[in-house]
């Protein structure tokens, strides 16, 4: 196989732009209400002072926008599928 073909195979990606930007902080925000209410325990790790009378932490932050990052991109990707 060529270079080309193998080019042809790859899914289009949509390009950047202040939509994509909304969908991937919504997801993010998203994943961090969900992580809120479903981390039973939390505070173990080093805390953040924005989040400190909340009990997430460092650990908690990064989990929850990872999840947010793996949501969002996947809605982008469905909606750029789509045609949206």
């Amino acid at each position: 196989m060529d270079i080309q073909s193998l080019i042809s195979l790859a899914p289009q990606t949509s390009a950047w732009s202040p939509k994509v930007a909304l969908i991937m902080a919504a997801s993010n925000l998203l994943a961090l209400f969900i992580g809120r209410y479903a981390i039973q325990v939390r505070g173990l790790g080093p805390s953040l002072p924005l989040f400190n009378s909340q009990g997430l932490g460092l650990p908690e932050l990064l989990a929850t926008t990872s999840l947010g990052h793996i949501i969002g991109a996947g809605a982008i990707i469905g909606l750029s599928s789509a045609g949206m």
